[in-house]
């Protein structure tokens, strides 16, 4: 029997499945490695064999091959749709997470004795500050973590340095759950984001920044792939000296392929982009999101039962943290909520408290039974 084919050309045998959840798939809220959409998960399942028709296995293909050049291809125009990247802007997909690019964005941009100035709103931007630091005059132009990091700040709250070089935030704060929504003011600055765990998912400028990266285990894909987005300023830094690897010319020049690429990861991701086409785009995955998120603040907000920790207006659509205002009630809550198949709740283990991760591949479903439990819960030990 032949499988049904999709009209991207890849094998499906499952399309009639789609949009139920199965019965033995929990509801993940992990913050990350995260839930993916289950099409995705099934359309890889059906590659693994036999990437493509062509005899090769999805693990075990060339990454030098034609086949794996298609793969890293269509990754590449999906991405160009589905963000708008200006055609001058390179694409690459790199390794070592954000936490590499925390150190590898400062060493290709900060010339010697340059200064950068940093939007410090959690403990990831935190982490970039101390790698840039490393290489030249990096500073804190805003800091809220003598406020517990419950907000990010608004234009006019800081001011960057005449003499900065660039000006980094991170759009979303997984630990604490708050979200720029609004594109800072960088003062003229260019502007370097670390964008991990909200890309695709919420409304993104690609040319108001020069350099975009994202660890794609959040919303892109599986862990082991970063998506990093380079303006022509970027790359027309010209740092000499740089190691090979950490040299952003090094991989623009080889199309990712200076090593051996996560070939499966970078498959995965644009089976997740094709996904999100196929789904209303961009904008149709911001829409989901923003309903999603709608549903559980509003639970939030209902009852003093619960202490959510983000302020208004600061408050991330892709994670949402809360404390219960019987902070003793947390592990039953915790629980429970794993016993009734709600999993990866738990906060941060540097903030503790609850935390729903709510990324693209996270079904609306998914926290409709998160707030029906909160509220029997409530019903229970309010």
């Amino acid at each position: 029997m032949n499988p049904v084919v999709g009209s991207d050309g890849l094998k499906d045998p499952k399309r009639a499945r789609r949009g139920v959840q199965p019965a033995d798939r929990i509801h993940n809220f992990g913050a990350g490695p995260a839930v993916l959409p289950l099409e995705v998960v099934e359309e890889v399942a059906a590659e693994l064999p036999n990437l493509n028709e062509s005899g090769f296995g999805l693990l075990e293909v060339s990454h030098r091959s034609p086949t794996f050049q298609g793969v890293i291809d269509s990754a590449e125009e999906r991405i160009r749709r589905v963000l708008s990247v200006p055609d001058d802007y390179e694409i690459l997909f790199l390794q070592g997470g954000a936490s590499t690019q925390f150190y590898m964005t400062a060493l290709n941009l900060m010339k010697e004795g340059q200064k950068a100035d940093f939007l410090v709103t959690g403990g990831w931007s935190q982490k970039a500050l101390k790698e840039a630091s490393r290489v030249g005059d990096a500073s804190a132009a805003w800091d809220d973590s003598d406020n517990g990091f419950r907000s990010v700040p608004r234009d006019g709250d800081y001011s960057i340095r005449e003499d900065a070089a660039y000006v980094h935030y991170t759009s979303n704060n997984t630990l604490y759950g708050t979200q720029f929504h609004q594109l800072p003011d960088s003062g003229g600055k260019p502007r370097v984001v670390d964008a991990s765990s909200d890309i695709c998912g919420v409304p993104l400028d690609v040319s108001a920044h020069d350099v975009i990266y994202a660890g794609a285990q959040k919303n892109l894909g599986p862990s082991g792939v970063t998506l990093v987005i380079l303006s022509p300023w970027a790359l027309s830094r010209g740092i000499p000296d740089i190691p090979t690897m950490l040299d952003y010319h090094t991989h623009v020049s080889k199309g990712s392929m200076f090593n051996t690429p996560n070939t499966f990861g970078i498959f995965v991701l644009d089976r997740v982009f094709a996904w999100i086409e196929r789904n209303g785009g961009l904008e149709g995955a911001i829409e989901r999101n923003h309903a999603k998120a709608a549903l559980l603040y509003n639970e939030l907000d209902r009852s003093d039962f619960w202490r959510p920790h983000a302020y208004g207006g600061s408050r991330s659509v892709m994670n949402v943290t809360w404390r219960l205002a019987d902070e003793g009630l947390e592990d039953d809550f915790l629980a429970e909520a794993t016993a009734g198949g709600l999993g990866g709740l738990k906060g941060h283990r540097s903030v503790g408290g609850i935390r729903a991760s709510m990324y693209n591949g996270c079904p609306l479903e998914s926290v409709e039974a998160l707030v029906g439990f909160m509220q029997d819960f409530e019903s229970r030990h309010g």
